[in-house]
């Protein structure tokens, strides 16, 4: 809900502090005093896009204030919180600024931080509904339409029903889609499954690999190692044939028998005891090995064209020999879900269709309440156009279907608000209509027929009662005040009868001073509210029959 607007140095009004509660706000002026700049105000409030023309003459630039409660605004409140643009300093209200410079230049805030018009806009939609100028119109947008459609129908349990299954099959469509992507999966199976298979031919494992090494190396080099050993082992014999390490024995137990008088020849002793032993090990083993290299040159070509192929392998996947094992793993990981990959295909076409159905039941459901709530709406707002000064017109919502390849979380229905204002007229779009007096009367019908229904709690009429009067206008006031049982209202009138209705009266009126026309709003108490009425009754001169008569307007309205 509005609840205080801010003008100052715009077109013709220096200065303006305007308070706003709840019910029905009338503005009321002379023509061309200026009433429907605090609609202009609104609209720029609202993200309209402004030129330096709207700037008072002779002033450096035009600021616009206005400021929300929210309590009455959830979506509002939650579009805030979740573009961080909410008022930690006072939570419930929502601040709005603009500044138009007279070179042209514009800026706006939320809660005192920088906005852009997108933003201006896209929470001015969640705050202000204004009616009356194209441009400014919800009703004229058709998604705007379609939820109206849908909050006269309540159609909110079916509408997202129908969302969830859209986004179900969506996911999978998408899902499939980059399952393709991947290209021809037989081929690659096909590949990959050729590369895993020579892999698999060879024993790649890292142990393995080292042993191929190793036995490649030995094979390789057995003859050079069987000559190393058995020079080796003639160096640890003497002329006679005797080993090594029976001279050591020799020595050791010389100084055994003296090592009574030497201590520390008891050592030396120990160290040729080990000695021995370490010399008679390395004489086995070099015995050992020595058998062990028989001269192979069958078993050395068979390493060579192993270890071959592994070097081959390796080159082709573009690693080291020791990383083919990991190549292999790698490769059965693809295969493996390539695999998958193809059975996923198959089995999401099936959920693909299962989902489609699913949606299309969905929508199905809330299309005939979609198409019944249009019915109504229809029926309902006709009677009030009629009762709105434009007998024998009425008001058409035409549901059109279309279904895409995508599914649509909206549903299959698209709307259009079609009306024809007189007899006998083909029902035209309802953005097409040529009167703002009509269009804002058609607008106020719908919205009385839809009880407020749309979720912008500050609703504005701009001469929503152009072209009528008497009987009509009586009634037209009666419906805005009904409005304003459950939503704010504030309308710029010129018929007393609309004015009446208000539970709170603003009259802008304009004196010329210096040569500058100057525009100045004033709210009005019980006195002044009936004095405004009577001269909206009589004209410019306040006689005692329009002041009784809009005392009588006043009267009717208490009782």
């Amino acid at each position: 809900m509005l609840t205080h607007l801010s003008i100052q140095q715009f077109a013709v009004v220096s200065g303006a502090e305007l308070a706003f509660g709840p019910g029905m706000t009338v503005v009321s002026g002379e023509t061309g005093a200026g009433k429907s700049l605090l609609v202009d105000a609104l609209s720029l409030l609202s993200g309209q896009r402004a030129d330096s023309s709207v700037v008072r003459h002779g002033a450096a630039r035009a600021e616009l204030h206005g400021e929300f409660d929210l309590h009455d605004a959830p979506a509002a409140a939650e579009w805030l919180s979740a573009q961080e643009l909410d008022n930690p300093d006072a939570p419930g209200t929502c601040l709005l600024r603009r500044v138009i410079h007279a070179d042209g230049g514009s800026r706006a805030w939320i809660n005192g931080r920088p906005a852009t018009l997108a933003q201006l806009s896209s929470l001015a939609a969640l705050l202000v509904e204004i009616h009356g100028q194209h441009d400014q119109q919800a009703l004229l947008s058709r998604p705007s339409q379609l939820a109206l459609v849908d909050a006269f129908g309540r159609t909110g349990p079916e509408l997202a029903e129908v969302g969830q299954a859209a986004r179900r099959w969506s996911a999978l469509l998408d899902e499939r889609q980059a399952l393709l992507e991947r290209g021809d999966v037989s081929e690659r199976i096909e590949w990959l499954q050729h590369q895993y298979d020579e892999l698999e031919a060879e024993d790649l494992a890292a142990d393995s690999i080292a042993r191929l090494l190793a036995d490649h190396t030995r094979q390789a080099h057995a003859g050079d190692l069987a000559a190393a050993c058995q020079a080796a082992l003639a160096e640890l014999t003497d002329r006679d044939g005797a080993a090594l390490s029976d001279g050591i024995h020799q020595v050791r137990s010389m100084l055994h028998k003296v090592s009574d008088h030497e201590p520390r020849l008891g050592e030396v002793a120990s160290m040729l005891d080990a000695a021995a032993i370490q010399l008679d090990e390395a004489a086995g083993l070099l015995e050992r090995i020595g058998s062990d290299l028989e001269l192979d040159p069958e078993r050395l070509r068979e390493l060579e064209e192993r270890l071959s192929r592994v070097h081959e392998l390796a080159r082709k996947h573009r690693v080291s020999p020791d990383a083919l094992h990991e190549q292999q793993a790698s490769l059965a990981a693809e295969l493996e879900a390539l695999r998958g990959a193809d059975e996923r295909l198959r089995v999401l076409d099936q959920e693909i269709e299962s989902a489609r159905t699913v949606w299309r039941e969905a929508a199905e459901v809330l299309g005939r309440k979609r198409r019944k709530a249009a019915s109504e709406l229809s029926r309902a707002a006709s009677a009030l156009i009629g009762e709105l000064g434009m007998e024998g017109g009425r008001f058409e919502v035409q549901v059109e279907e279309q279904e895409g390849d995508r599914p649509d979380p909206q549903g299959t229905e698209r709307v259009e608000f079609l009306v024809a204002a007189n007899p006998g007229q083909p029902a035209r779009p309802l953005r097409k209509v040529a009167s703002g007096g009509e269009l804002s009367r058609v607008s106020l019908a719908i919205e009385v027929a839809a009880q407020g229904l749309d979720s912008v709690p500050t609703m504005v009429f701009d001469e929503v009662d152009s072209g009528i009067g008497g009987a009509v206008a009586d009634i037209v006031g009666r419906r805005l005040r009904a409005l304003a049982g459950n939503r704010q209202v504030l309308c710029v009138t010129h018929l007393a009868q609309v004015a009446a209705q208000g539970h709170g009266h603003y009259r802008v009126s304009k004196a010329a001073r210096d040569g500058i026309t100057r525009s100045q709003v004033q709210q009005l108490d019980d006195a002044q509210r009936a004095e405004e009425l009577a001269r909206m009754v009589g004209g410019a001169e306040l006689t005692e029959e329009a002041l009784a008569a809009a005392k009588r307007l006043l009267a009717d309205v208490d009782a």
